[in-house]
């Protein structure tokens, strides 16, 4: 575990790009049961694989890292979408390489308080990868389904920290719990010295994961449609995590609303009936 702060971005990028990815315990559940049924009946494919293992971040997340990089000694460009590195990979491969992957609850089994912070995080993923897929579908966007999935890992690199630093992890939630008025990004540079959208950028490009994967995870690139979906995503789960009616939530989601009406090009009332609906 990683008790204190690094001192550089190559510093965390070292420490956490070769480090174990653990999934959550309904996904090796899946995986079992899927595996029996590919073994007694041959009849598992990948869209039935990416189905069940696309609600969890980490898994998603480590089945793109092992394929991009299966990619890179191929020199092939990596499949965009869980259902094509599950493709790419096979079957029989698949279930063999990430057979019983260590499960959230074993590796900080020493840490609750980590687990149930990690499961924050991670809910506020699903709810950022819904929002985004609304939006993107609305929009009638062909990569509907990668918009979705970028937003799901969005904050990846936030649930890597819940899994190898836990203390830093459980210092900038309870900051920021204490004062809902900060921002995530200023606490991280407290914390860690450096905000972790340059961790996570950082270790996408080592990890050589797909351009629009990378694309769609780029704030810098905010004026595209695509990343647009995907930020908006991001910040109505982030502002709205603790309900519709908290202080915190109104005084940010007035700016949300607009931003969405913007990009679907809607009223701000129907827009923010929308948002709600989209969370019902």
């Amino acid at each position: 575990m990683i008790e204190s702060p690094l001192p550089t971005l190559p510093a965390w990028v070292k420490a956490l790009a070769d480090a174990e990815i653990p999934v959550l315990p309904h996904t090796v559940a899946e995986l079992r049961q899927l595996r029996e049924i590919e073994d007694a009946r041959g009849t598992v494919d990948a869209s039935m694989l990416a189905d069940a293992l696309s609600a969890d971040p980490l898994m998603t997340l480590k089945v793109l890292v092992h394929v991009s990089r299966y990619c890179t000694r191929l020199s092939v460009e990596p499949p965009e979408s869980l259902t094509g590195a599950i493709v790419m990979l096979g079957i029989t491969p698949f279930f063999n390489t990430f057979n019983e992957p260590p499960t959230v609850i074993d590796w900080l089994n020493t840490a609750p308080d980590a687990i149930s912070g990690l499961l924050k995080v991670v809910t506020r993923a699903r709810r950022s990868a819904h929002f985004a897929m609304s939006f993107a579908l609305r929009r009638q966007d062909e990569d509907a389904a990668i918009v979705h999935q970028a937003a799901l890992l969005h904050d990846f690199a936030e649930m890597l920290l819940w899994c190898h630093a836990p203390k830093l992890a459980q210092e900038m939630a309870q900051r920021l719990q204490t004062d809902h008025t900060l921002r995530s990004a200023a606490v991280q540079k407290v914390v860690l010295g450096m905000p972790l959208s340059a961790v996570a950028h950082e270790l996408m490009r080592v990890w050589q994961l797909p351009d629009m994967l990378i694309k769609c995870t780029d704030d810098r690139r905010a004026q595209d449609p695509q990343v647009r979906s995907v930020m908006l995503g991001v910040r109505i789960a982030r502002h709205t995590q603790h309900g519709w009616d908290s202080p915190h939530a109104q005084a940010a989601l007035h700016d949300d609303v607009s931003d969405v009406a913007k990009l679907l090009t809607l009223s701000h009332e129907v827009a923010e009936r929308l948002l709600k609906a989209i969370d019902s």
